[in-house]
């Protein structure tokens, strides 16, 4: 999931703007931060385990070094453990300079990459398939002799999904999409430069204005605030069985609803899916609510579609993180309990319509559904805006292992029992991908379907233990 961020502009505000992007770009990785800045043809970064605010105190801010480019990273962990040496960005010297990269996504053929790079002397100090990335970026750069050469060749021989931006030490900042687009990645611009960032909130909490999307498999050099190149290099595989695309549950759930990804409106994807499950899964109630934050937009669309009134049910503690992206299940459920509480006032004696964005293992849909029913509500029709979760993602969600879904052990019937709900339904893929359908890229649809091109890769997350 993480989020990456990076600036080149006119003046020497990098690490503050940085800073500001990043903090919009907070709900895409919790685990930590870090951010390198340019100055006088060197890299200077800060990173560390925590949210943005507990990495970067104003003392650290104030001590980092001056310069016009700078990129940063929130992390969410897919390969590697939470330690600091796992945070990006990843800072990599060779013997003509030094390059910072950070990366959202995961690459499917780390492990061999690592050993080949391994074998011919490198050093590895992190866990991380980021890390790999950099490293081979700034081998290729050595034997290309040439930076933007040097990435091209680096990203040819890069699997699965990635969007990079790399700093160099000549204040150049490169922005690359992996030829599938599996992560978002957009260029934003101000009378200061340039700025690009996973997602385009965090243009608007900088004073930029959105530009356009990277493309896939495109590769755009900024220098000194202006795009000195800018192309589609990097080709899909030759391969009828490959499939990919920008992945969807960006839509369902890990981007910010002001956001707009590819053409299309986070939040009218996500009126749309609430429509649809008012289509698909009518059902006689007093109210709808949906589960903050993510299932809020789409349990609206399902007032609207279906004339049931939508009421707040829950008061939302701001101050706990995404329990999806935490790092284990008992974080999880203590998030969970203490984030939300029930809106007694508003549920008492209802027949409630909860919307939420996605049951993955279940243990969560529960605690909800029972908290409601303690707080009066006579009845709970749960409603997903998300297809049943059934296969592990190759592509940068933390989804658990297979055997650990809840669909994939119990039939939709089943999963209503256990949640203690008094009926289920699920968005259909199909209904989905119309929810979607102003995206201008093709979409994975890989952890509802299992079809992609890393299916038979059981070793990516044993790559790094």
């Amino acid at each position: 999931m993480c989020a990456i961020f990076g600036v080149s502009l006119s003046s020497q505000q990098a690490v503050g703007m940085s800073y500001n992007g990043l903090l919009a770009l907070q709900h895409r990785g919790q685990e930590g931060a870090g951010i390198a800045v340019v100055n006088n043809n060197n890299i200077h970064f800060h990173k560390g385990i925590g949210l943005m605010s507990e990495v970067f105190s104003a003392n650290v801010l104030e001590t980092m070094p001056k310069g016009n480019v700078a990129i940063g990273h929130t992390r969410y962990s897919t390969t590697g453990g939470n330690k600091r040496n796992n945070m990006g960005p990843f800072v990599t010297e060779y013997l003509t300079g030094r390059i910072a990269t950070a990366h959202n996504g995961n690459i499917t053929n780390a492990k061999e990459l690592r050993e080949q790079l391994e074998g011919l002397g490198l050093k590895f100090s992190a866990t991380s398939d980021s890390e790999v990335i950099s490293s081979l970026i700034a081998y290729c750069i050595i034997n290309e002799k040439n930076t933007i050469s040097g990435i091209v060749k680096a990203a040819e021989q890069l699997k699965g999904a990635f969007s990079l931006i790399i700093a160099s030490g000549k204040n150049k900042l490169v922005a690359v999409r992996d030829p599938y687009g599996f992560r978002p990645l957009c260029l934003g611009k101000n009378e200061l430069g340039y700025t690009i960032a996973s997602e385009s909130c965090a243009l608007d909490s900088c004073g930029f204005t959105f530009e356009r999307d990277v493309k896939p498999g495109e590769i755009v050099v900024i220098e000194n605030g202006e795009i000195t190149y800018s192309e589609v290099k990097l080709l899909k595989p030759d391969n009828p069985t490959t499939t990919g695309g920008l992945c969807i549950f960006e839509y369902v759930y890990f981007a910010r609803p002001d956001s707009v990804i590819d053409g299309l409106s986070v939040y009218e994807a996500r009126m749309n899916m609430g429509a649809a499950l008012a289509k698909e899964f009518p059902v006689d109630a007093d109210i709808v609510c949906g589960v903050p934050d993510s299932g809020l937009d789409a349990a609206n669309g399902y007032c609207l579609e279906s004339g049931i009134p939508f009421v707040s049910g829950f008061v939302k503690n701001r101050y706990i993180g995404r329990s999806f992206i935490y790092p284990d299940q008992t974080q999880r459920d203590s998030a969970v309990r203490l984030k939300l509480n029930p809106l007694a006032a508003s549920i008492k004696g209802k027949r409630i319509i909860l919307v939420d964005d996605s049951i993955v293992r279940g243990t969560t849909s529960e605690k909800i559904v029972r908290s409601l029913k303690n707080a009066g509500a006579t009845k709970v029709h749960m409603r997903v805006s998300s297809p049943p979760f059934r296969h592990t993602c190759h592509y940068g969600t933390d989804i658990d292992n297979a055997e650990n879904l809840i669909a994939n052990k119990m039939s939709a019937d089943e999963i209503c029992k256990k949640i203690g709900a008094d009926s289920l339904g699920y968005i259909s893929i199909d209904a989905l991908k119309k929810s979607c359908s102003k995206c201008s890229l093709k979409f994975c649809t890989a952890c509802f379907t299992g079809n992609n091109c890393a299916r038979n890769r059981k070793d990516v997350f044993e790559s790094y233990i």
